[in-house]
């Protein structure tokens, strides 16, 4: 193995669709849908470890589960070295905490956090709006998180316009169950054709919902009980297309009263709304961190 720097950790922070319509179906096939990203002040890290040979290797055992034509932090480096010709590998360690299927975006945040740290750490300096370019290839949620804001979106995701949310605390539970994409797009009862909604609806507190929801909540019990037993603490919502619930509170203190009456069983957890990503904090920090490093004779 040719080294040739040391480890990083870099951010991978989950999200939630505040809502998710679906507006229509696309020339390509493609359905169009509208959502509002919110990101967390949680979610993975990516650990990272440039590499001299031009190899991109997985480390431990986070995603063993995960076939590596299927890793989403694994295609994004080989993305990125292809686009820019970059002689440079990495070693690519996740850390997970995000669950999977859970429509938290952990795969998609994870991709784009090697899209951002790994442009940096190569000396690439492609930009934000090459890396999402990049990144829609690997995952329509992937953008959002490159760009690092909270946003509402349209088109399948990656027409992104920047909003300003409220601080909010989330109470998220994990039913445990996989929602399958493909099967939900073809449920009968799907809304295919809702009326387009405005940022003025959003911002007005009109109920825009997700609709995935009725669709989930059919085929999953674990889901429809996790509504049923988040309803009597504030109003259940379901993120994106995976089976994560959540209910949203003023302040931490509301979330964790919320969490603490749950019935034992429940795989929940309370987490801060971000302003906007972690990700792009630890890159401001990166140009400091890395001069340190070349004082010490440690940066490649």
């Amino acid at each position: 193995m040719t080294v040739v720097g040391d480890w990083s950790a870099w951010p991978a922070p989950a999200k939630l669709n505040l809502f998710l319509r679906i507006t229509g179906r696309r020339a390509d096939g493609y359905h169009s849908l509208q959502t509002v990203f919110r990101l967390l002040d949680w979610g993975d890290t990516v650990h990272l470890r440039p590499r001299a040979d031009g190899r991109i290797v997985r480390c431990g055992t986070d995603l063993a589960a995960v076939p590596e034509s299927a890793d989403l932090s694994l295609r994004a480096a080989e993305v990125l070295q292809k686009a820019s010709k970059c002689a440079l590998g990495a070693d690519i360690r996740v850390e997970k905490r995000i669950p999977a299927g859970g429509g938290f975006g952990g795969g998609s945040s994870d991709a784009a956090t090697v899209l951002v740290a790994l442009d940096a750490l190569w000396g690439l300096h492609l930009g934000r709006d090459a890396l999402a370019a990049l990144g829609v290839g690997l995952g329509a949620d992937v953008p959002v998180f490159v760009h690092g804001e909270n946003a509402w979106a349209e088109g399948v995701g990656e027409r992104l316009a920047p909003v300003a949310l409220p601080p909010a605390w989330y109470l998220l539970v994990d039913p445990g169950v996989h929602a399958g994409t493909a099967a939900l797009f073809q449920a009968p009862e799907l809304t295919r054709d809702a009326a387009a909604a405005t940022i003025a609806d959003f911002a007005s507190s009109v109920p825009l919902g997700n609709a995935f929801e009725p669709v989930l909540r059919r085929l999953e019990p674990a889901v429809e009980a996790v509504f049923q037993v988040l309803s009597r603490v504030g109003t259940p919502r379901l993120t994106g297309t995976g089976s994560g619930c959540f209910v949203e509170f003023a302040d931490r203190a509301l979330a964790e009263a919320a969490l603490a009456g749950l019935p034992p069983g429940l795989v929940a957890w309370v987490v801060p709304g971000a302003a906007r990503s972690p990700l792009l904090d630890a890159l401001a920090a990166w140009p400091l961190q890395g001069r340190r490093q070349e004082a010490q004779g440690t940066r490649f």
